[in-house]
């Protein structure tokens, strides 16, 4: 960080580097509700340590099945396409600012995923290691060679990558592939890791450390349907889609009526086929889930604009979504592990969602005072100053 130096050339290029900072506030408030729900997604990997192997807790009864099966089917393979589908986007804002203000992209954004990989390394081994970062930061090697394609091409690239993984999948389906070859063997590794969750701080890196292979194979599945989205977001972001949403009513209209269909019908046979546990509902819900994530945009943002009050709710939160996203694992790891209260294996499913919302709703009110009083998010701060190679301004 020996090449950061203050801003302090005056007010012309601070205008200049305040022009990328314009925002468009129903995609901050999107990126708000992308941030619910993949803490709806993840809070189940702090929660328990059954849910990593893939199988069900002995101790919970029907109703917690009920409870955990709605949450898969309205939120698994669903949360991280959203959140995706908003980085290709964002994407192409970033790509048109660095046109306005004149200077080469290609260096700055390399610095800003060399950032976010490091921050999601770190993230992976001392908080969560599902981290999605950085799988971000290598995708958006492939993105930034692609940032020329055109958007019809994006589209077709995008469904041909879903086909491509879903027929893997179920041709691994067909040979007698397992995701759960030994469902005894996963119950003690459940156990097993539950007792390190409740341990302390060491105890819960080892965790992680020894969960990072099977979290780097899951990868395999999730990083081609995240560049997906990727493509998609890009696609939109030529259109510039989300800063006209009335103008594309129509279109959000058709998004709700098949995405809800398909993606629901999908959904229920991923949940109840046995979720990532089973080959033919990974593949079903790789088919089905950007429908159903799509359903879910399109309802939100026409609320969005119907509602503008939600949105300058919601937005705060977006803003500074890296520095959230980062607090709900810091946060997770304080309540469910032995580092803080050491409530894992010990909150039934209606419960751990309570825990989660009242996380979120946490967020969003620390994200609207934080906001109101400064500039940026202290990661999006720091991440920023990096990319750019000088300290920008934090308070309003």
């Amino acid at each position: 960080m020996s090449a950061l130096r203050p801003d302090r050339q005056g007010r012309a290029r601070g205008a200049a580097a305040h022009d990328d900072d314009a925002r468009i506030n129903v995609v901050d408030a999107l990126r708000g509700i992308a941030l619910l729900f993949i803490l709806l997604a993840n809070v189940w990997y702090f929660s328990s340590g059954f849910e990593f192997h893939l199988v069900d807790d002995p101790a919970h009864g029907t109703v917690d099945r009920l409870v955990a099966g709605a949450a898969e089917l309205l939120f698994a393979m669903k949360a991280y396409l959203l959140f995706s589908f908003l980085f290709g986007y964002s994407f192409t804002l970033q790509l048109d600012s660095a046109a306005r203000r004149g200077v080469a992209f290609g260096p700055s954004f390399l610095r800003r995923l060399s950032g976010l990989f490091v921050l999601g390394a770190l993230h992976a081994v001392l908080l969560y290691h599902g981290d999605i970062l950085t799988t971000y930061a290598l995708l958006g090697l492939v993105l930034l060679t692609a940032r020329r394609t055109e958007p019809r091409a994006a589209l077709v690239a995008a469904a041909a990558i879903v086909g491509v993984v879903a027929t893997v999948i179920g041709l691994a389906a067909v040979l007698g592939a397992t995701v759960v070859p030994d469902e005894a063997a996963a119950l003690a590794a459940g156990a097993r890791s539950t007792e390190a969750l409740r341990g302390g701080l060491g105890d819960v890196v080892l965790e992680h450390l020894r969960s990072l292979p099977a979290m780097l194979g899951a990868l395999a599945v999730q990083g081609p349907l995240a560049f997906a989205a990727f493509l998609v977001g890009l696609a939109a972001g030529r259109h510039r889609m989300l800063a006209t949403v009335p103008t594309h009513e129509n279109l959000l209209c058709r998004c709700e009526r098949v995405g809800y269909p398909v993606g629901l019908a999908g959904a229920a046979v991923f949940a109840v086929g046995g979720g990532s546990a089973s080959m033919t509902g990974l593949m079903v819900s790789a088919v089905t889930a950007p429908f159903l994530a799509a359903a879910y945009a399109a309802t939100l943002l026409r609320l969005f604009t119907r509602r503008p009050r939600v949105a300058d709710a919601l937005a705060p939160a977006g803003r500074m979504a890296l520095t959230n996203y980062l607090g709900q694992s810091l946060l997770c790891v304080l309540v469910f592990t032995g580092v803080g209260l050491g409530l894992a294996g010990h909150t039934s499913p209606a419960q751990t969602l309570l825990i989660a919302l009242t996380i979120f709703a946490v967020q969003v009110a620390t994200s609207a005072w934080w906001m109101r009083r400064f500039r940026y998010g202290p990661v999006e701060w720091a991440l920023r100053a990096w990319t750019h190679r000088r300290w920008p301004d934090l308070r309003r």
